[in-house]
């Protein structure tokens, strides 16, 4: 069962809110500086020359001041948590600029995702977390990128996980 901040079953369970859900994506990747903070909401004003918008929160240890979560026009599919699902998770972004184009075609490796869910009241309240995705299909059309991004199948993890030896488990073989 997924736990929800009061602030967001209230959002929910409203007529209408003036509460929006903001998901928060962090992107890194061995050749990147920094890892890549965007938002899909422009929560406030971050600078004039150039005009940018995006999202203060605290998220995966961002420091608010200096590391804000960049708006970018996107929209997103969350993983569903069904055992017969893929764990596949899509994000569609338009294309604002060629950089975003040129930045993943120049990854020849996997760029690994992170992605949170909060509200736009309460960005450091994450109502729901999907950690080390990884992009495995990124396609450019026209005017927009969609990336596929998965988790880890559950086939590929071992089972069983390890043998309760003496070495390892000393507490059970006293």
């Amino acid at each position: 069962m997924r736990r929800l901040s009061l602030n967001a079953r209230a959002a929910q369970d409203a007529l209408a809110s003036a509460e929006i859900e903001v998901i928060l994506f962090e992107i890194n990747h061995p050749s990147l500086d920094a890892p890549i903070r965007l938002s899909t909401d422009n929560t406030e004003r971050l600078s004039t020359e150039p005009l940018i918008y995006g999202t203060r929160s605290t998220w995966r240890g961002a420091d608010p001041a200096t590391e804000p979560f960049m708006w970018v026009v996107a929209s997103a599919i969350l993983p569903s948590d069904s055992q017969d699902d893929a764990g596949e998770a899509q994000i569609v972004l338009d294309v604002l600029d060629a950089e975003y184009a040129e930045l993943l075609l120049s990854f020849t490796d996997l760029a690994t995702f992170h992605m949170a869910s909060v509200m736009a009241l309460s960005p450091n309240v994450v109502e729901l977390e999907e950690l080390d995705l990884s992009l495995t299909v990124a396609e450019i059309a026209d005017t927009e990128i969609s990336l596929t991004l998965s988790r880890q199948d559950i086939e590929l993890e071992f089972y069983p996980a390890g043998r309760m030896t003496r070495t390892k488990f000393p507490g059970l073989h006293l």
